[in-house]
């Protein structure tokens, strides 16, 4: 689909798609109104509410996730869906936006694939951030050194 025309059905249909059945709903709930940033084309681009960034609509016809995003979906997602869990020396730093590494990923949904849009969390299943998986799930457990997940934004809250 190249131009979803923005409409609050259409986004939904892409969270689903993108994350499984429910995410659409936790993302774009129907009680809330939301800013669609449009690209000259008319394109969406950003999906924008009170808590800042839910998603960037890409070329691809997917959404990279902001940290307002994450925090819709997560509790939409059993864990371990895309989570990418890290220990705790990583944790100030993912929070602050930075990049998790191989080393410090304890856990891993072992569907996650190269490229797939991530949750990052501690132990506890608190989000600490959101990115794009830069490896496979069992690179990120087997890898002691190199990039896991490119953070895009972190959750400092």
């Amino acid at each position: 689909m190249t131009d979803p025309g923005g409409s609050l059905e259409t986004l939904r249909t892409i969270g689903d798609y993108q994350f499984g059945a429910t995410a659409g709903t936790a993302l774009f709930p129907a009680d809330e109104n939301f800013e669609i940033e449009r690209s000259r084309s008319g394109r969406p681009r950003q999906v924008i509410a009170d808590g800042g960034r839910i998603v960037t609509y890409t070329t691809a016809g997917l959404f990279t996730l902001g940290a307002e995003g994450g925090r819709r979906l997560q509790p939409a997602l059993e864990p371990p869906a895309y989570r990418v869990v890290v220990g705790e020396e990583s944790e100030p730093f993912v929070c602050d936006g930075q990049n998790a590494f191989a080393k410090f990923v304890i856990e891993v949904d072992s569907a996650v694939r190269r490229g797939d849009e991530v949750l990052v969390v501690d132990g506890d299943d608190d989000l600490l951030g959101v990115g794009r998986a830069e490896l496979g799930a069992d690179a990120m457990l087997d890898f002691e050194t190199g990039m896991a997940v490119k953070v895009r934004e972190g959750n400092p809250g």
